[in-house]
């Protein structure tokens, strides 16, 4: 079983070489393609020069994850897509030098950011996936006392559970929460929304405001016959299942999918691709992905399509499984696939689902005044941008169905950053001049 990462970071030399290519545009497309707008010619300038220090301090007035963004957004969409030299075939490899200064930067320790007087408000943080830790790292910078309420027993939340090992590394992870960390935000871990505590515990601890950042955290399922089998694994839950037992938290047969099995995952998203070579690395014979639509409507990245391909998953397109038939209580007999009106049935250990997910309702049962829409993503307002319907709770992420990846839920998340900003200086003013605040 290989988990190691598998792309290569830069050499220093490499990276500053990487780095004197960029024209430094008057007018740069690439900072036009990144959601959070990074300052990309003015740190990579730095770059090129040496100045690794100065280009960090460029890259964190923007960003809380840089290690994180240099492996898993989207650049060819984004950024390096958005590159004057792209056009020729030659886009700066943006992403990579993001990667290489912020991992340079961790293990040579150049960052020490003071940590300012906490003294404009209390906020509280659920969840600490990319919305979370970015809300965390931002108003903590600003001046806020911030702590994360985490349900799980390691923050990180979708770096940490849904992103596998070889293209994430959790150390990386580990270093990234580190920093804000030690902005002085404490991260409160096991304690679950609805559970351990409720959005009135919190304001009754004097929390000004709370920013719910729980992502989608329950898969959905599709209407096939024998769907429900426990041979039929949800491709977060799978990915979950296999970053703990990485970490020591869980035994292998637990993991169950892998050791020669024949495994087919539905859906085309980058989720699933993640799922099927993690299969494929837990051990499964053949893995097979299923899409009902062909190639040229993936949600995939074509780099991680590519990379898939040369490990030896296979794609099916314009297909859907229409049956799951049992072979016992653990592992399935077969799999009935319809092409475009071919009908056949095929041996299959085991299917995993990667069709999307949505909120569990676990915080909004429990507090009164969050309305949601239909399909359980809660609603929210503009101004200020994100407050939800109750008064002083906010949200973002996921769980306003908004965003679609890490750097686009940190973007909503730095909005509504902002706008909390602005709602507990607002309340403070008024408590200040003895204004009723209800």
């Amino acid at each position: 079983m290989i988990m190691t990462e598998t792309n290569e970071s830069y050499t220093l030399p490499q990276a500053i070489r990487e780095a004197q290519r960029c024209l430094n545009c008057k007018v740069p497309s690439c900072k036009k393609g990144c959601p959070i707008s990074n300052e990309i010619p003015d740190w990579i300038s730095q770059m090129a020069k040496g100045n690794f220090g100065n280009a960090m301090r460029i890259i964190n007035e923007r960003s809380n994850l840089p290690a994180v963004c240099g492996r898993v957004c989207a650049h060819e969409r984004q950024c390096e897509g958005h590159c004057v030299l792209a056009k020729k075939g030659e886009a700066i490899n943006i992403g990579k030098l993001e990667r290489f200064v912020a991992d340079f930067d961790s293990e040579a320790g150049l960052t020490h950011e003071a940590i300012p007087e906490k003294s404009r408000g209390r906020v509280a943080v659920i969840g600490s996936g990319p919305a979370g830790l970015t809300i965390a790292g931002d108003l903590s910078r600003k001046g806020f006392a911030v702590e994360i309420f985490e349900m799980e027993a390691e923050p990180g939340g979708v770096l940490m559970y849904g992103i596998p090992e070889y293209r994430l590394p959790k150390e990386v992870v580990r270093r990234e929460i580190t920093k804000i960390s030690n902005l002085g935000v404490p991260v409160h871990l096991n304690s679950t929304a609805g559970r351990d505590f409720t959005v009135d515990d919190l304001f009754a601890q004097g929390f000004d405001a709370i920013f719910m950042g729980t992502g989608t955290g329950v898969p959905k399922r599709l209407d096939i016959p024998g769907a429900g089998h426990p041979g039929v694994r949800q491709a977060i839950r799978f990915l979950r299942r296999v970053s703990l037992y990485e970490n020591g938290l869980m035994n292998r047969d637990e993991v169950i999918v892998g050791d020669g099995d024949t495994v087919f995952v539905i859906g085309c998203g980058n989720t699933a691709i993640d799922a099927a070579r993690t299969a494929l690395r837990m051990g499964s014979k053949e893995v097979y992905i299923v899409y009902h639509r062909d190639i040229s409507h993936m949600k995939a990245l074509r780099a991680e399509y590519d990379d898939a391909v040369a490990e030896g998953v296979k794609f099916l397109w314009n297909t859907s499984i229409i049956n799951i038939e049992p072979l016992d209580d653990r592992k399935l007999k077969s799999v009935t696939l319809d092409t475009e009106g071919d009908i056949r049935t095929v041996a299959a250990d085991h299917v995993v689902m990667a069709v999307g997910s949505v909120p569990a309702a676990r915080i909004v049962s429990t507090t009164e005044g969050i309305e949601v829409d239909d399909k359980g993503y809660v609603l929210t307002r503009e101004n200020p941008y994100g407050m939800t319907t109750r008064k002083g709770v906010f949200a973002g992420g996921d769980v306003t169905n908004r965003p679609a990846t890490v750097v686009h839920a940190m973007h909503d998340a730095k909005l509504v950053a902002e706008g909390i900003e602005r709602y507990i200086d607002a309340i403070k003013l008024m408590e200040a001049i003895d204004l009723p605040v209800g």
